[in-house]
């Protein structure tokens, strides 16, 4: 385990993988702390852009000479235990850290670090409540998991004693982290994979809640949520729609993808508020934006500001573009209890069809969770479903496609042999996307909506579809 006194004589970090977008957010604030920093990718990026911009050092490729005279070494879970740099650095007398363990330090330092967990809706959250900081002009420090447009990125580097830090629980990563406040947006059966039952769950979050030293803002209408903070002696915010809460919502319209609502604390109310981001669910993370931005002493002026300028952060209901009059939306949504949230807020929108473009992320959640996804991508008035990506995974229980579009009626899927699925080649994902592609461009109308959905490189199909309908 690293410590801060481990860092007082270090002066020199290297971050292998520097380009991923979560490395970006410990880089920046690294580098304003005053260290020497260098790091090395394999593939160019925006991100690695900005890094450059910073005047820091880059590598292209890596290497074990790319190490040399770096005291601290940071890489990301996805660099593998074969990568020479990380062989090298464990060879060597250097401190050897994982991001997510660099980032529970970084926490540490602030004496208001929010950090902000569930099983869905962090990076919207997270998202909201930097804009509202920014808005109000607190020089914040964060680290969000997607890119926010406002910040030109993933993360920033403030002056200020506050820091909004995503929480993710995957292999209770949260659990490194040193919350100041601690969010709880729900907690529902995800990565059942390493956690193995709802329950186990549930108490990873309560040893997350435990770790807070000012304050828990917790949604009060979930069930396990409020079972995850059984027992604790701490400070405890509620939100929800429900106003036994200490902060409630009354949705009084929508339009667009605008949806307006009453605010209420402690049952009166506060005024009436916008949101540009559609669906219930995200009435409830501005909720919890806005109970954790008032704990912290922002105005009622800087959040309705702050949410009146949010227009969503990239990859979470993004809009691609229109073309010939049919919309073309991305969104992260991967747990059926996501893409119901976000199928659903589409339904509610002024569109004649809704198409799910869905990529299942992993066998063992797909297996796991396959009437889970029958149930939410049968909203949509056509699922239209690619290979699945393993990522990390083996398809070690013959878990393919057609085993989830059979059970969802008229669900759309292109049969490629399961020996080529296995191997994950990116020429065979090309060739599946350029299908689906192809398909969508012949039968897509005006005034129908596109969504693609997934947490893995879904987001590429998107982009040439919308291309591509230009070309056409």
């Amino acid at each position: 385990m690293i410590s801060n006194e481990m860092l007082k004589n270090i002066s020199r970090v290297h971050f292998i993988g520097i380009g991923g977008s979560g490395m970006y957010p410990l880089v920046q604030i690294l580098h304003t702390q005053g260290y020497i920093i260098s790091g090395s990718d394999n593939n160019e990026t925006e991100t690695l852009e900005a890094v450059r911009k910073l005047g820091i050092t880059v590598f292209m490729g890596q290497r074990a000479e790319n190490i040399e005279g770096a005291e601290l070494i940071v890489y990301s879970a996805a660099i593998m235990e074969d990568n020479p740099e990380l062989i090298a650095a464990k060879a060597s007398s250097a401190i050897t850290v994982e991001r997510s363990e660099m980032l529970g330090l970084i926490t540490s330092w602030y004496k208001n670090a929010i950090c902000i967990s569930g099983t869905h809706g962090k990076t919207t959250t997270s998202s909201m409540l930097t804009q509202i900081f920014v808005e109000e002009g607190v020089d914040l420090s964060c680290v969000i998991g997607g890119k926010l447009p406002s910040i030109g990125g993933s993360g920033r580097s403030g002056k200020s004693e506050v820091m909004v830090c995503e929480a993710c629980e995957f292999v209770d990563t949260f659990l490194k982290l040193y919350p100041d406040v601690a969010v709880i947006l729900n907690v529902d059966e995800d990565h059942l994979d390493y956690f193995g039952s709802l329950d186990n769950i549930i108490k990873s979050f309560h040893k997350f809640a435990s770790k807070a030293t000012k304050a828990l803002v917790i949604n009060g209408d979930d069930e396990n949520t409020l079972k995850a903070i059984e027992g604790l002696d701490k400070e405890i915010i509620t939100f929800g729609f429900d106003r036994k809460n200490d902060y409630s919502a009354e949705i009084t319209g929508k339009k667009g993808l605008q949806t307006n609502f009453d605010l209420y604390y402690k049952g009166e109310n506060q005024g009436n508020l916008a949101i540009h981001v559609p669906g219930d669910h995200n009435v409830l993370n501005a909720l919890a934006a806005i109970a954790a931005a008032r704990y912290a002493g922002v105005s009622m002026d800087g959040i309705e500001l702050g949410l009146q300028t949010f227009r969503g952060a990239i990859r979470r209901f993004e809009k691609i573009g229109e073309v010939k009059g049919i919309t073309i939306v991305d969104d992260y949504a991967h747990h059926p209890q996501e893409i119901t949230c976000t199928l659903t807020a589409a339904k509610g929108l002024d569109f004649k069809r809704v198409w799910a473009v869905f990529q299942p992320f992993t066998y063992s959640r797909t297996e796991i969770l396959m009437d889970d996804f029958v149930k939410a991508l049968s909203i949509a008035d056509i699922s239209v479903i690619t290979d699945i990506m393993g990522s990390r995974e083996k398809n070690e229980h013959g878990i393919y496609t057609e085993q989830l579009a059979q059970k969802i009626d008229g669900a759309v899927w292109f049969d490629t042999p399961h020996e080529i699925v296995d191997m994950q080649t990116a020429e065979q994902k090309e060739k599946n996307f350029n299908e689906i592609i192809d398909y969508i461009r012949e039968n897509a109308k005006e005034g129908d909506i596109v969504i693609t959905l997934g947490c893995g490189d879904v987001y590429k199909l998107a982009k040439k579809l919308e291309k591509k309908l230009r070309e056409n």
